[in-house]
Order: structure tokens, then C-alpha cells, then sequence
């Protein structure tokens, strides 16, 4: 089954995005305008990866073969992540690592793609619609920080990480499931989509502005989804452009994020590998070491790229 562009260019970015976001402590003294930009990096990163994750269990229904084994294939798939995430958190990086939350949000989504596109689209509403009073009453559960392993990490991932949690990201999941079987065109949904990024991320920004935004609430999860469908949307349109001169500049932008895309995992553990490294033995930079962002960013971009160029898919990357 041949690669789709699309599902690879999106991955590319949430990497890209990422490597920005984690790159961000080597420049703390950054200008309010890079750190507003690299803040909108950091909240489409890991939406965006969840996006992708549901577009590519979905591809994974659409090759056929037995339920059962396929749903053991991602709840294996889901279970080496989560290992590979809780091995991370002991490197003593600075990064929030995201892989834990992936890795059981696959576990739990992938079976909901057995059913009919309109109960998929019914249990993302009412996820959505859940989620800031599910999280609510999961911030009073004291219970939680005497739990035993493994109900105390996995409840962490399922309602009460700092950065990210499970039940805000199931609902991209789906979307992106549903996107799939949709179809990555352009057509009227995909104005939509623009319309309503644009929506999303006006209604946080005016809300941020007249009281506090808790992570995961509706408003902070308004401008996941508006970051999210804007990406989406100027993917699809690069991806379906016509045009002599603009196929060549969106096949030029094309190429290294869809390299990146391919050997995504990779990149994560290797630049968390190096992060690490570097933070074990100086802690954060209190003034501007550009030397690092250089290496974590367009380094590890180039790294990918080359590896994808000569080897091809990453070495841990499926």
C-alpha cells in the first residue's frame, strides 16, 4: 500500500513543531514575538500527532484482515509506546514526554473505529462536551498521588497530566479517523475547517484575555483544534494545488516534512536523548546558547531527512 502525502507532511510538522517547542529552553531570552510562535508550536504538536494517529489506525482498518489481530497489533503498538515513554521520563530531560499518552490514547481509540462514521462523530461530540467537567472532578481526586503503580500513571495520562491527557486527545483522534474516511480533498468541509480554525483561535484568544484558561478546558482545546484544522487545511491545499509554480514550492516544503514524518519516532527519542544529555549535565541555560537550538532543530530536520534519504523508514518508526 503505497504512502498517502498527506498523513506524512502532517506527522513532519508535529515533529517539527515539537523539536521547536523542546528547543525553546536553549533561547530563554527570546523576543515575546519568537515566544508567542513558538507557543502555538507547542499546543499543535501533540493534537496534531494524535490527528495522525487516528488517520493512521484508520488506514490500518482499511487493509482488512482479522478484527482481533489487528486490535492486538495496536494495543502492542500502543503498549511499546507507553514503554518507550515511561523509559524516557527517567533520562531527567526537560521535556514533557508525550509518548505514555499516545500510546494508550491508541489503545483506546482504535477499537471505536469499528463502528459507523455516525457514532464516531456522536462519541467525539460527547467527548468534547465532557471534557472540561471530567477534568473538573478528576483535578479533586486526591486518591490519585497514593494510588499504586500502575493506576496512579495511568489515571496521570488519562485526566490529570499537566501538558497533555488522553480524554482531549481522543476526540482529534477520531477527527482524524473521520477525516480518512472522508477524504483528503479539497471540498466544501475543508472551508469549513478554515472557517471554524479561525473561529476556534479568536474565541481562546479573546477568552485568555478576560480570565485563566486551565489546560484542557473548553477554550484551551478551541485553540488545539483551531491550530490543528489550520495545518490540516494548508496541507490538504498544498497537497491538491495544480499550478506549475506552486506544485514546485509545496513539493520543495513537502519533502523534508515528509521525511520527518517517516522517521518521526526516531527523532523524538534521539533529540530527547540529546536534551537529556545536555540538561544532566549543565541543567537550563540561563542566557541564549543558540549552538543548541541549531542542533535540535534544523539538526535533528537534516538528520531525519538524510536518514530517510539513504536508509528510509526510522529505525524504530513502523
Amino acid at each position: 500500500m503505497s504512502r498517502l502525502l498527506v498523513p506524512d507532511a502532517l506527522r513532519g510538522f508535529a515533529i517539527v513543531a515539537m523539536l521547536i517547542a523542546h528547543a525553546a529552553p536553549f533561547v530563554p531570552n527570546a523576543p515575546w514575538a519568537v515566544q508567542f510562535v513558538t507557543a502555538n508550536f507547542s499546543s499543535v504538536a501533540s493534537p496534531l500527532f494524535a490527528l495522525v494517529m487516528g488517520m493512521s489506525a484508520e488506514l490500518v482498518w482499511r487493509r482488512g484482515g482479522a478484527a482481533g489481530v489487528t486490535l492486538l497489533q495496536q494495543a502492542l503498538r500502543g503498549l511499546f509506546l507507553i514503554v518507550l515513554g515511561v523509559w524516557m521520563a527517567t533520562w531527567g530531560s526537560w521535556l514533557a514526554v508525550i509518548l505514555s499518552y499516545l500510546g494508550l490514547l491508541i489503545i483506546l481509540g482504535a477499537p471505536l473505529l469499528l463502528l459507523r462514521s455516525s457514532v464516531v462523530i456522536a462519541a467525539t461530540a460527547v467527548l468534547v462536551l465532557a471534557s472540561q467537567p471530567l477534568l473538573s472532578v478528576a483535578r479533586t481526586w486526591i486518591w490519585v498521588y497514593t494510588a499504586p503503580p500502575p493506576v496512579r500513571e495511568v489515571t496521570t495520562w488519562m485526566f490529570l497530566g499537566p501538558q497533555y491527557r488522553v480524554v482531549n486527545l481522543l476526540p482529534v483522534f477520531l477527527i482524524g479517523a473521520l477525516l480518512i474516511r472522508h477524504g483528503l480533498k479539497r471540498d466544501r468541509l475543508l472551508w469549513i475547517m478554515a472557517a471554524v480554525a479561525l473561529l476556534a483561535y479568536l474565541a481562546w484568544g479573546f477568552g485568555q484575555r478576560f480570565g485563566t484558561v486551565l489546560s484542557g478546558d473548553y477554550l484551551d482545546s478551541l485553540r488545539d483544534i483551531g491550530l490543528v484544522f489550520a495545518v490540516y487545511v494548508c496541507v490538504v491545499l498544498g497537497a491538491t494545488v495544480r499550478r506549475e509554480h506552486a506544485e514546485r514550492f509545496w513539493g520543495a516544503v513537502f519533502v523534508p516534512l515528509c521525511a520527518c514524518g517517516q522517521v518521526a519516532l526516531s527523532l523524538y527519542l534521539l533529540h530527547g536523548g540529546l536534551i537529556a544529555l545536555w540538561s544532566n549535565a549543565y541543567g537550563r541555560p540561563a542566557e541564549n546558547f543558540y549552538l543548541g537550538w541549531l542542533v535540535i532543530v534544523p539538526g535533528m530536520i537534516g538528520a531525519g531527512w538524510v536518514w530517510w534519504r539513504f536508509v528510509g523508514t526510522g529505525p524504530v518508526d513502523g
